[in-house]
């Protein structure tokens, strides 16, 4: 589903109900700007009846008797609807800026919601332009849009009214051009949705095109494919730019012809009212007020169709927010475990267990989404609590995937994972989470500074508390190292440190967070040979006593492990120590004289 258009038919309008939470709780600013817009168009609405009593009584009988109190009428609408107005936009304002935050923090509480899977399918540029542009264009288009809708339909209906009671067949020779206009937004509303869905498509490329870009800056210069890169963004811009074209000439042509439709409703009136005048069946007051009520009634037909056009235009949006909402949560905790521990935003921890590190494997099987095949199959594994078991293997093994149902970012297909001899789906993910330090091969930094991002493995932790884990991790170097020491800014994503600081960092935070269970990928894969073996040693101290799991790629590095496990294919081929594997002569003795060789 990465970056795809929206679901559904070309007209189908779904979604809207994302708003219904938010409407509610702004009803009242709604109610008013109901009132405020029923105001101005009915008092808008009301002035060809002026201009009618105006012939009447001013021009046809030569006399301004009574002109004060005609103006003081005229005023008292006028400010009528001038306050209305003034009431529509201070409240339509804090219409578009309640929807918007909202519907950005539905956005973000969702994202966190969702498993690392999700995120595995679906570009950054794609949500950015869910959560940025998608929900401004909707929060906008609520605010203003239907302000405006609901101002020029009930324009419409206002006139229609005053124009039946002062001629019912003039009035009925417009009525009769307003289901011609629908039916006319109708069948361009089809085209105009199906083109937007794939215009927001196309953005979404485009916002992943200029992420990709900054990000990977660095890889782009080193393999030399600005070019390479600037022609794939050309094209995808060249693809935005006939898909607006399309879009434009349809919207384009939609107005015109409804204004094309009123026009002529117009004409209608003037001819069939002239005729009338003519013959003596029709005043001229009245005529009068007919041909300003029918040339009045055209803008509001127009501003309906574009308005129209417009919420057609947003479905795309909507569908796609909606979408990201109601995305399915695949790994969830059960309702009794949800009750007991409590979620990421609320959670009970006076309910949750101490984690003694038992973690075991039993005949799991685990398919990726879309894989052809078993990633783990028929896999069993008991890790002792306090036990460092290291896995090695060649890539695609099936390394990372025993870490990922460990830390349960995804669940077994079938089989089970078991933490303390209990199934970790009778558990929150949020009690497991919070007893496991998890150390990347290339881990993520926040922006900030060296001690916010340490202070990440355990925020009520003190400066003291911070600044001894880094010196337990070897990370203190870094920090002395740098201009402000570990109040110095990391920049985004840490990119102001090497990746072997950011790994140190990353260390020091889960040295400091304290869990029973540490999980090590490679964690000093790119640190020099004096740190790697400053933090050996750290390690060996930090990890006697808990488990850890180790995905080793220098196997030099986890001679010490209580055990060791041999991947290939998702299976476990070998196991043992490290000199029980070096004695069987099998795989691991292969992989390890090769890293020695190299």
């Amino acid at each position: 589903m990465s970056g795809r258009p929206g679901r559904g038919g070309a007209h189908a309008l779904s979604g809207w109900h994302i708003l219904r939470p938010h409407l509610g709780k702004i009803k009242k600013n709604i109610a008013i700007v109901v009132a405020a817009m029923l105001v101005s168009s009915l008092s808008e609405a009301a002035y060809p009846l002026f201009t009618r009593y105006a012939v009447r009584e001013f021009i046809e009988k030569g006399s301004v008797s009574g002109m004060g109190a005609y103006i003081a009428a005229c005023a008292s609408v006028i400010t009528a609807g001038g306050v209305a107005v003034i009431f529509w936009s201070l409240h339509s304002i804090v219409v578009e800026m309640r929807i918007g935050p909202a519907l950005k923090r539905d956005c973000f509480v969702r994202l966190q919601m969702l498993p690392v899977q999700y995120y595995s399918s679906n570009s950054v540029g794609y949500l950015l332009a869910r959560v940025m542009s998608d929900t401004d264009r909707i929060s906008g288009l609520i605010a203003w849009g239907l302000s405006h809708a609901l101002w020029s339909l009930c324009y419409i209906i206002g006139s229609l009214a005053f124009m039946f009671m002062l001629n019912a067949r003039l009035a009925l020779l417009l009525a009769a051009a307003l289901p011609i206009a629908a039916v006319t937004v109708w069948l361009f509303q089809r085209k105009i949705i199906a083109v937007n869905r794939r215009i927001r498509h196309i953005n979404s490329r485009i916002s992943g095109a200029y992420n990709d870009s900054i990000t990977g800056v660095k890889t782009s210069k080193s393999l030399v494919i600005e070019q390479r890169n600037s022609a794939e963004f050309k094209e995808i811009t060249a693809e935005m730019y006939r898909q607006s074209v399309r879009l434009s000439t349809l919207r384009a042509m939609l107005i015109p012809a409804v204004s094309f439709l009123g026009s002529l409703a117009v004409g209608a009136v003037l001819y069939r009212g002239g005729a009338l005048r003519q013959a003596g069946l029709l005043e001229f007051q009245v005529l009068s007020a007919l041909v300003q009520y029918a040339v009045g009634i055209v803008e509001p037909v127009m501003q309906m169709s574009g308005i129209i056009t417009d919420f057609v235009s947003a479905q795309a949006c909507v569908e796609r927010v909606a979408a990201l909402l109601g995305e399915p949560l695949t790994v969830t905790d059960s309702p009794q475990a949800a009750a007991k521990y409590g979620g990421i935003f609320d959670p009970k921890p006076e309910g949750w267990e101490p984690i003694e590190g038992r973690v075991t494997f039993d005949h799991v099987y685990f398919k990726y989404p879309g894989a052809a095949g078993y990633a783990l199959e028929d896999f069993s594994l008991d890790i002792p609590a306090g036990a460092t078991v290291a896995i090695v293997g060649e890539t695609g093994a099936g390394k990372s995937t025993v870490v990922n149902l460990a830390c349960r970012f995804y669940d077994p297909e079938r089989g089970r994972v078991l933490i303390d001899g209990r199934d970790c789906r009778e558990r929150s993910q949020l009690w497991l989470h919070s007893s496991l330090g998890y150390v990347l091969q290339d881990p993520h930094l926040f922006s900030g500074t060296v001690m916010e991002n340490i202070r990440y493995g355990r925020l009520g932790a003190s400066d003291e508390d911070v600044v001894s884990a880094a010196r337990l991790a070897c990370a203190d170097a870094v920090a002395l190292r740098l201009e402000d020491g570990y109040a110095t800014q990391v920049g985004e994503g840490g990119d102001m440190l090497s990746t072997g600081e950011k790994q140190l960092m990353s260390f020091a935070r889960a040295v400091l967070a304290d869990p029973p269970i540490f999980i090590l990928d490679e964690a000093t894969s790119s640190v020099d040979t004096e740190t790697e073996a400053l933090i050996q040693n750290a390690i060996s101290n930090i990890l006697r006593g808990r488990t850890s799991i180790v995905i080793a790629h220098r196997l030099s590095t986890i001679s010490g492990a209580d055990m060791i496990i041999v991947l290939e294919g998702g299976k476990i081929i070998e196991r043992g120590t490290h000199s029980e594997l070096l004695e069987m002569g099998g795989k691991y003795s292969e992989l390890y004289n090769d890293s020695i060789g190299k």
